[in-house]
Formats: structure tokens, C-alpha cells, sequence
């Protein structure tokens, strides 16, 4: 970052420019003098360097001190923008604290507050295999506050910044009937149902974007950020996230904060008046990303195809952030570090993972793991290709050296080959499930299986239900194969109901982000509640029973080591048809440790099957007494156990 390091200044001692003034008779400044000092806050004892953005008009041709022994200014660094000032700072003890700018005889101060990091913050817990992730779409999720909507109409201080937040206006303002408009989901409405959450199984929760996005339309879904340290007013604000976060605590769920450093919005305050030319890529004319996954690992790419793919926009509403400005890197690196110490998180997910440059990124991955040694971070990487896939997570033996630093990463190539195989009933040789074993079978490619995430679907896809026909035993298997198969499972909400998209706007994306039935005042189906389940009909005739089957399934895992912690050993069954040697559509699998194993059967044909149990023998040498997961009777695995068309066997069993 070149250019960068030109318009740096030379470090300045705070000694050398401190005012003479009394600080106690400097007046704060005003709105008109500083706009906005980040980080918000800070605390004692942290491992990542403080570097405090500080902006204001003319900023720049002002000295800076800071009033306080236990706070010091190591260096001051100018921007190509005289609005801006870069400090780094000597954290030395917790303090309320000032800073304080003088120009020709005018001066001002802006309060700075320094806490003490609370004990263990550093040693934290994230999300494991032990855990399942209930993804949230929180807009779509529930309604706690109408007069939130269109605009915040609050005001209060958010207790992580010294003063309140100037909420700006928000023009995306709500209408349920429009797919891609505000539906109303706020902070509390999350809060309100963690009850329901914990008691499917869900340990973790995963909310996509509650940061302020203001773009004029589709703003809801939270991905164009338009302020990285505050929640959107609409949702909420930063002592309610919190609030979200503690509450979750106390139910036993985890909280995944959803970040983007690839891109912001349009509508970020920085678009105006960014710090440096090249903060982010200014492409004349527009140039959009390519999705080339590949130019990073192939050694026959273009610079040009590389260059795009770093540089190119995500779309023209979401500029690309230029991280290796080594001033964008360390904003990124603190912000992440900010809100997992302010907040309380337990782990992060990052989007649009290898759209970033990737060294810069790595940097980052390591800067937050260096805070956390335990933190755990999930990358999207969407790639369908395993090598590829494999190529970003922390430690892959990569042939040009790359290591990634990240690391967790999602299981596209599993999602679609599960989904695939049910959706497939006439099938040959490598079709149905003989694609999911496949997928298992390349195992061996992936540094650590413990760090992958699966699912059967997110935000980005079409719901579950409507790639399976809307039937309710095809998603019982891919709920059954969730639960059971290795890595971290994601559940998308409502996936647990097998919800299905708007019939009324079926082509957009916010057809598949649906709202939650019961979610707001005045809805006539209720899915948050028994009774309501019991009585749904149409669409979700099936979901008590969908509900139920779910509910089973993962507060049975949140106990049973052998799925958590296991190893895999798999089977598929073959039977000659002629000279065609065809997969009879079925697929079996041990989970195991030293002493417990998990038998899991998928029969994805329309007819019974009964077990051939010799056929296990290398694992199991006869039958054996076990308990059904999904039915809670004792069962003898043996041969002649029948598995009903279109249905999973669970079984558990001492070894």
C-alpha cells in the first residue's frame, strides 16, 4: 500500500504536540468539530494494537493530546483526506479519558473510555462439533417493536461509545407484502423466542447482518453495511445486541456474529469522504468480480483473472474494501476484535471469504486468533470443488504455501450432494446416495474435519423444502443426515418446519427469506408454540410432526460423543441388475469413538428395505442391542431389521 505510506506522517510524540491550555477548560467538541472517533472503546490487557481512526473537518492541521497518564499517543499518521487522523495509541491502564485537539488558539476534546477486560475473555469458548447452529435471518424472524420499523425512534446512549450515535435516516422502511422491503424483525423478537431455539437442540445462533445498512432498497438482508459499529437502528442498537448476547447465555446458545470485509454498502458514511484514494477499489468504468475461486491456487492463471477477482465489486451496491491498505487491514482487524470483546461473542462468520485479498485476510484471521486462541471463524467458501474448498482452511498443505489462518469452512460440496441424492429416485451408479458417500469418500483432502460446517441450506438458497418436492419424509432424511454426518451442523430456520417460498414472488430472493408464522402481532398461524403447530394446515400441515422429528434428533446429539467427536465408517450397497452393477439407493454409516457407536441407515428408495447385518461385520461381528434415536425403543441390530421406504434408522449402542 504505497500510497499509503506516503501520506503517512512521520510519528509525532503526544509530548511534543500537547496543548498548553488547562484540559479541564477545553469545551467538548461539537458535532461540527469531530464527527466520529473508532474504536468506539477499548480495554486493558489486549493483544491487538489500538490504532484510532479520528475523523473531522480539517482534522488533520490539528495537534492531539491525550488528557490521562494511562493513555498515550505512540504515533499520529495523515490520510490523503485532511479529515482524517490515525492514532496509535499506548494502552496502559482503564481510565476515562480525553483527547484533545488545538489549532490556532481553538481547541476541544472528545472522551475516550479504556476498560478493564474482564477475566477468561482471552481464554473463551467458541462453537465445536458439540454444537448446532440455528441460522437466523432476523428481519424475517420476529417482531418485538412496531415503532422501530421505518426508523428508530430511541435516542438512547449505547453504553460502548462515549456519546449517543447520530441515528441517520433510514428510507427502506417496511411493507410484508414487498419480498425484498423491511419486514419488522428486530433484536427483541429474537430475544423472545430463545426458548423455542434451545429447546430444538440449538446451541449456537447465527444471525446474518444486524449492522446498520441503509441502502434505499433491500435492506434488509444486512450484507452492505453502511456503519461497522452500530447495530441498525431498526433491529436495535449496540446495548441491545448485547443484552441479545447475555440473554442467549443463559439459555446455553452461543452467538456467531456475521461480519463482511469484503465489501460495504453504497451508503457507508466513508463513500462520501473515504480516509485514503485507494481505501477501497475505485473501478472506471465499473468492473465486477469474476468468481474465480481458482486464480488463487492455479498456477496457470492470469494476473488480470486474479486481479479482478480481488478487485472487482460483488455488485454495483457493495464496494470492494482494499485490504492491503494496511490502515483498511488493522480497522478490520480491531472491529473484529471490538465486538467480540464488547458483545461477549463466541464466534464469528465470515462472508464471502475468497473475494478478499488473501494475504491480507490471513493477516486478519490470525490478528483475531492471536486475541482468542479458542475463537473459532467460519469462512463462506462457496466452492463446489473439494480441492479448491479445501485450499482455505487453516494449515492445508497448500503447494504454493498459502496458509489461510481459517479456521472453519462450509461444506457446499456436501450440501449439494445430499440435497441432490434425495431429490434423485431412478438413479445409476453415481447417483443418489452414492454421491454423498462420494463426497465423504474425499474426506482425506480437508486438514480438519472437526472445522467443517454443514447444511442443507442458508440464505442463499432455495428452501430445503421446495427442492424436495415439499415432502415431508425426503427432509426428514436430510434432517437425519444433519444430525449424524461429521463437522458443525447448521440448520436454516424453519428448515426444522419445512418452510417453503412465497407462491406470490417466487423468482426473488426474498421469496425463500420468508417470515417466521407467528413472529408478529396479528399473525393467524403460530409456529413458535405447540398448539400452533398442532394446528397448522396447508403449507404446514406437516409441521409439529417435522417439528418434533428435529427437536429429537438434535437434543439427542447435544449428549452423544460418538457423533460429535467420532470417526466415520461407511457402506453402500450394490446389486447387479443384468451386466449393471447399480446402487440400491441406500446408505450406511457408523459414527464411532473407543466405546459408543451410531448406526445410521438411509433407505432414499420407495420400498422397505430389510438389513443384511453380515454386511457390517468388519465393524460389528453380530447383532447388538441398542436404542433407537428417533423412536426411544430398545432394538437388536441384526438381520431381517426392516427400514421403512423413505425413512433413516438411527441407532445407538455401546461397543
Amino acid at each position: 500500500m504505497k500510497k499509503a505510506i506516503l501520506f503517512a506522517a512521520v510519528a509525532i510524540l503526544a509530548a511534543a504536540c500537547a496543548p498548553k491550555a488547562d484540559f479541564a477548560s477545553v469545551p467538548e467538541a461539537t458535532c461540527d468539530q469531530l464527527i466520529r472517533v473508532e474504536p468506539l472503546s477499548w480495554w486493558t490487557g489486549m493483544n491487538t494494537p489500538l490504532q484510532l481512526l479520528v475523523q473531522g473537518p480539517e482534522i488533520s492541521d490539528y495537534n492531539v493530546a491525550v488528557e490521562g497518564s494511562g493513555l498515550r499517543i505512540k504515533a499520529v499518521h495523515k490520510a490523503d483526506s485532511p479529515n482524517y487522523l490515525f492514532l496509535d495509541m499506548d494502552v496502559r491502564k482503564a481510565g476515562n479519558y480525553y483527547l484533545v485537539f488545538s489549532r490556532d488558539g481553538v481547541s476541544f476534546k472528545y472522551p475516550y473510555v479504556v476498560r478493564s477486560r474482564e477475566k477468561g475473555s482471552r481464554e473463551r469458548a467458541s462453537f465445536t462439533t458439540a454444537d448446532m447452529i440455528y441460522l437466523i435471518m432476523p428481519d424475517r424472524f420476529a417482531s418485538a417493536f412496531s415503532d422501530n420499523d421505518a426508523a428508530w425512534q430511541g435516542g438512547e446512549y449505547d453504553d460502548g461509545s462515549a456519546r449517543p450515535w447520530p441515528v441517520p435516516e433510514t428510507p427502506d422502511e417496511v411493507s410484508r407484502q414487498d419480498p425484498v422491503a423491511r419486514d419488522g424483525g428486530d433484536i427483541q423478537g429474537i430475544i423472545n423466542h430463545l426458548d423455542y431455539i434451545a429447546d430444538l437442540g440449538a446451541t449456537a445462533i447465527w444471525m446474518t447482518p444486524l449492522l446498520l445498512d441503509n441502502q434505499p432498497y433491500e435492506s434488509y438482508h444486512g450484507y452492505a453495511c453502511a456503519d461497522y459499529y452500530h447495530i441498525d437502528p431498526r433491529f436495535g442498537d449496540n446495548a441491545h445486541y448485547r443484552t441479545l448476547v447475555e440473554k442467549a447465555h443463559e439459555k446455553g446458545i452461543k452467538v456467531i456474529m456475521d461480519i463482511v470485509t469484503n465489501h460495504c454498502g453504497t451508503a457507508h458514511w466513508w463513500m462520501e469522504d473515504a480516509p485514503f484514494d485507494d481505501w477501497y477499489h475505485k473501478n472506471d468504468p465499473y468492473m465486477q468480480m469474476n468468481a474465480l475461486f481458482s486464480v488463487y491456487m492455479d498456477p496457470n492463471a492470469s494476473v488480470r483473472d486474479r486481479e479482478r477477482q480481488e478487485s472487482g465489486w460483488f455488485v454495483p451496491s457493495m464496494p470492494d474494501m482494499n485490504l492491503d491498505n494496511p490502515y483498511v487491514l488493522r480497522y478490520f482487524q480491531q472491529w473484529a476484535v471490538w465486538w467480540i470483546e464488547y458483545a461477549g461473542l463466541d464466534g464469528l462468520r465470515v462472508d464471502t471469504y475468497p473475494y478478499n485479498e488473501p494475504g491480507p485476510m490471513s493477516q486478519w484471521c490470525k490478528a483475531v486468533t492471536d486475541e482468542y486462541p479458542n475463537m473459532n471463524i467460519v469462512g463462506e467458501c462457496w466452492d463446489y470443488r473439494i480441492p479448491q474448498l479445501a485450499y482455505w482452511q487453516k494449515d492445508n498443505p497448500n503447494r504454493d504455501g498459502f496458509n489461510s489462518n481459517l479456521p472453519s469452512i462450509m461444506d457446499f460440496p456436501l450440501e449439494t450432494a445430499m440435497k441432490t441424492a434425495l431429490c434423485e429416485d431412478q438413479v445409476w451408479w453415481d447417483e443418489g446416495m452414492t454421491r454423498v458417500y462420494t463426497v465423504l469418500g474425499q474426506d482425506f483432502v480437508y486438514k480438519d474435519l472437526s472445522h467443517m460446517m454443514t447444511f442443507f441450506a442458508n440464505h442463499d438458497h432455495a428452501r430445503t423444502g421446495d427442492v424436495l418436492r415439499a415432502d415431508p419424509a425426503r427432509m426428514k432424511l436430510a434432517l437425519a443426515m444433519l444430525a449424524t454426518i461429521r463437522g458443525i451442523p447448521q440448520l436454516y430456520y424453519g428448515d426444522e418446519m419445512m418452510f417453503l417460498e412465497r407462491r406470490d414472488c417466487i423468482s426473488h430472493d426474498g421469496a425463500k427469506r420468508i417470515d417466521f408464522p407467528g413472529g408478529w402481532e396479528g399473525d393467524k398461524v403460530d409456529l413458535f408454540s405447540e398448539e400452533g403447530r398442532a394446528a397448522a394446515t396447508g403449507l404446514y400441515a406437516h409441521a409439529a410432526e417435522l417439528h418434533d422429528y428435529t427437536r429429537t434428533l438434535f437434543q439427542w446429539r447435544k449428549s452423544c460423543k460418538a457423533v460429535q467427536e467420532g470417526k466415520t465408517l461407511q457402506f453402500l450397497s450394490r446389486h447387479n441388475e443384468g451386466a449393471r452393477n447399480i446402487t440400491d439407493n441406500t446408505y450406511a454409516f457408523f459414527r464411532y469413538t473407543d466405546t459408543d457407536a451410531v448406526f445410521v441407515y438411509i433407505n432414499n428408495t420407495f420400498e422397505e428395505r430389510s438389513l443384511d447385518w453380515n454386511h457390517y461385520r468388519e465393524f460389528v461381528s453380530g447383532p447388538v442391542q441398542g436404542r433407537n434415536v428417533l423412536t426411544g425403543e430398545s432394538i437388536t441390530l441384526q438381520d431381517g431389521v426392516t427400514v421403512p421406504a423413505k425413512s433413516a434408522l438411527i441407532v445407538e449402542f455401546a461397543r
